[in-house]
């Protein structure tokens, strides 16, 4: 017997009960983004590798130890998207987006892959419901945005729902603070963690994400970016609470949150949830207002955020969902009647199935119940049409499978 083999580590298989949560979910986004005026885009599974080490940034941990790089067989370095937002920003910027009636408005569903450790409702192969608003700055983008991910988790029940919000401003006062941050980390180094010890040149901001106590503890006394905001990225968060506040979104505002990408500027976001103990993100973006510009399109502000699906779903975000009706399912043993039958019925907007398991008509009956099939249909052995009513349990024979069909149409009672 040959040896057993499995799904690679860090990936996880979608079963066919799992996936439907996931197509209810899927339509519920769709349903709220594109009431708000978001349209869908899909981008390619794989990108050049310059978009993420250009646009994440190459002191990301994406880009140093998490993407999933190769070269084609013309020798290009491709890699496995890990994110969506640069993705997105490459798309406007190649099809001439920023000529459209802006602020450009696109929402995605789909895989994404990073080689991370495996945990909680999250895999190396991942998968992401994210939206992007491109060619505006207005604050109004902002708040929009952190609503439609509150009124998603909302509207598919997830538990415990928390946001935070925070502003890194612009990256003129942002490099103001973080010469002030990297005084104070190096004034501490000795008690600092080997990878924020490593990254004080590259990106300082990161050691508030560390759970390393000694770090944690250095990082209590930190001075914070919300000190060092100028007047202008201070008003415009002001703004994003306020518009907030209008629509009744509980949020907290936390200082230390600072993201994982280099591209973000002005407002950030999480959005946890209680139900998932330590790991508990659900999803989380923010404005970057430089990333266009920097992978060679045109002076663009942007604002977007990402949700994990598995997250979500782990937070009870997971609808109720019915099965599709079956109309008629159709018995054997299969001939070109029953064939016919079902290919017809189909035709005429039925949802018939074809039992192909060789059941015997108890055997049927008995699947269609399984089912929740209405009706019932199978050749006796004179070869005409029999119909049964699964709800009312009335029968009769029918002259042709034509018949079959029209009665069914016609609806309960025959």
């Amino acid at each position: 017997m040959s040896p057993k083999i499995q799904a690679p580590r860090g990936t996880q298989d979608v079963l066919p009960e799992q996936a439907a949560a996931r197509a209810v979910l899927e339509e519920r986004a769709r349903e709220v983004f594109e009431a708000a005026g978001y349209e869908r885009i899909e981008t390619p599974i794989f990108e050049h590798t310059e978009l993420f080490s250009r646009g994440v940034g190459e002191s990301t941990d994406i880009v140093q130890k998490e993407m999933y790089t190769f070269q084609d067989g013309g020798g290009r370095s491709l890699t496995l998207r890990p994110e969506g937002t640069a993705a997105v920003s490459r798309a406007y910027t190649e099809h001439g987006m920023h000529k459209l009636p802006l602020p450009v408005k696109l929402w995605y569903f789909g895989p994404f892959f990073r080689y991370e450790r495996a945990q909680a409702g999250r895999y190396r192969q991942f998968w992401q419901i994210g939206i992007e608003a491109l060619g505006a700055e207005d604050p109004a983008v902002d708040a929009e945005a952190i609503l439609l991910l509150v009124t998603l988790l909302q509207s598919v029940g997830a538990r415990g729902v928390k946001v935070k919000v925070s502003s890194l401003g612009r990256l003129e006062s942002r490099a103001v603070y973080r010469d002030a941050l990297q005084t104070h980390l190096r004034a501490n180094e000795d008690r600092l963690s080997d990878e924020v010890r490593g990254r004080i040149d590259l990106n300082p901001l990161r050691a508030f994400d560390s759970d390393h106590p000694g770090t944690q503890e250095v990082m209590r006394d930190a001075p914070l970016l919300r000190d060092f905001l100028d007047p202008e990225d201070a008003e415009h968060f002001a703004q994003v609470l306020a518009l907030l506040d209008a629509a009744d979104v509980p949020y907290e505002v936390d200082p230390t949150l600072v993201r994982g990408l280099d591209y973000y500027s002005r407002t950030v976001f999480e959005v946890h949830s209680t139900e998932l103990g330590a790991q508990s993100a659900l999803g989380g973006g923010g404005r970057y207002d430089g990333l266009v510009e920097q992978i060679g399109g045109p002076p663009t502000p942007g604002m977007g955020w990402a949700a994990g699906v598995e997250r979500i779903l782990l937070a009870g975000g997971a609808p109720p969902h019915a099965p599709a009706p079956v109309d008629l399912l159709v018995g054997g043993p299969v001939g070109p009647e029953q064939f016919r039958l079902v290919a017809d019925a189909r035709r005429a907007g039925l949802r018939a199935q074809l039992d192909l398991a060789g059941r015997s008509l108890k055997g049927v009956l008995k699947q269609a119940n399984r089912l929740d099939a209405r009706y019932v249909a199978w050749m006796d052995d004179d070869g005409h049409a029999q119909l049964k009513d699964m709800q009312t349990g009335e029968q009769l024979t029918a002259p042709d499978t034509d018949a079959v069909i029209r009665d069914v149409l016609r609806g309960p009672g025959l």
